[in-house]
């Protein structure tokens, strides 16, 4: 009984993200995510391209390390994102601080795909605990918004070009801040992701040295899989099927996908905490899976909890009680 009233309020929950989402045209947009693409006309051009960032991780997401233009000041951090868009409002990034006790922890959150607010409560949840959280606003969200949209429609679209660029550019972001945070003496810095945060989590974990714990909740490894089997990205499916087939939307997000960088999340410094919903139907557990066994190939040895509940039901107790709970032990972890 409880899990059908579980699944139910999940589907109602998804079926109302629903009615903004509309089915657009499939664009490649190459040179909105690689700066050396210029008339990129074929699928294939595209991963070509996917390809050689993968293969320079390091300099696709890498940045130069200035912070001299932020403005950290009655609990906010300002700046200006280190990737330029054709948006004016989410060009500047703002994240919310949490101060803990900690002098020497901070928590970067990256919230979820489409979130309407930042998470009080689990802001709260881990100062109480000591530890200084900053809640950053993803590309295209909270005071990043595009006018006029309905929701995050360009940080996760058909447009495979300007999904790239908005997750690189969250990448770029959350990066700078672990750099301001390392300016202002915090010697310990983890990341927490939920859904599509999860993945910016993960590749800025994967990047960034200074990252020594990461908690990924409704984690995956391919973005792309993701995107065709999930409830929440049907839209997008649809925009896609008969255009691109998966195998090639795979290689073309190929920079986006953990899996692409499992070495890298691997490393020995590293701590993992993967948090999954046995019943999520927008990041189904077989794409979950993936992950685990790539990570587990690349002798990784992430913590995983499994929870028997929905993506959105995630959210309700007992579930983020225990999923607080385990990613609290892994911060407070000693490696």
């Amino acid at each position: 009984m409880l899990h059908k009233w579980l699944d139910e309020r999940d589907e109602r929950r998804a079926r109302r993200g629903d009615e903004d989402k509309k089915v657009t045209d499939l664009a490649l947009d190459a040179d909105l995510a690689f700066s050396a693409a210029q008339n990129v006309d074929s699928i294939a051009e595209f991963c070509a391209h996917a390809d050689h960032a993968v293969a320079n991780s390091a300099s696709f997401y890498g940045w130069d390390g200035d912070t001299s233009d932020v403005v950290w000041e009655d609990g906010w951090i300002t700046f200006p994102s280190s990737l330029e868009t054709d948006i004016v409002e989410n060009n500047t990034v703002r994240a919310k601080v949490t101060q803990g006790r900690s002098s020497d922890h901070a928590l970067v959150v990256f919230h979820h795909w489409n979130a309407p607010s930042r998470k009080p409560q689990l802001a709260q949840f881990f100062a109480w605990q000591g530890i200084t959280v900053v809640e950053v606003a993803m590309p295209y969200h909270l005071e990043r918004s595009r006018p006029g949209s309905s929701h995050a429609d360009y940080m996760l679209s058909p447009n495979l070009g300007r999904t790239i660029q908005s997750m690189r550019q969250a990448v770029l972001d959350g990066r700078k801040i672990v750099g301001i945070l390392n300016d202002a003496g915090y010697k310990k810095v983890s990341v927490l992701g939920m859904s599509l945060g999860s993945w910016v989590a993960g590749l800025v974990a994967s990047h960034e040295p200074m990252i020594g714990k990461a908690v990924l909740l409704l984690t995956a490894g391919s973005l792309a899989d993701m995107v065709w089997t999930g409830r929440a990205t049907r839209h997008i499916r649809a925009s896609l099927e008969g255009k691109v087939e998966l195998s090639e939307l795979r290689k073309a997000w190929a920079p986006l996908s953990l899996e692409s960088y499992s070495g890298q999340l691997a490393r020995s410094d590293l701590a993992l905490q993967l948090v999954l919903a046995e019943r999520d139907t927008v990041v189904l557990p077989q794409v979950s899976r993936q992950l685990i066994e790539t990570l587990n190939r690349s002798d990784a040895t992430p913590k995983v909890l499994n929870l028997d509940c929905g993506h959105y039901s995630l959210s309700l107790p007992p579930y983020i009680l225990r999923a607080g709970f385990a990613g609290s032990r892994l911060l407070h972890r000693q490696i």
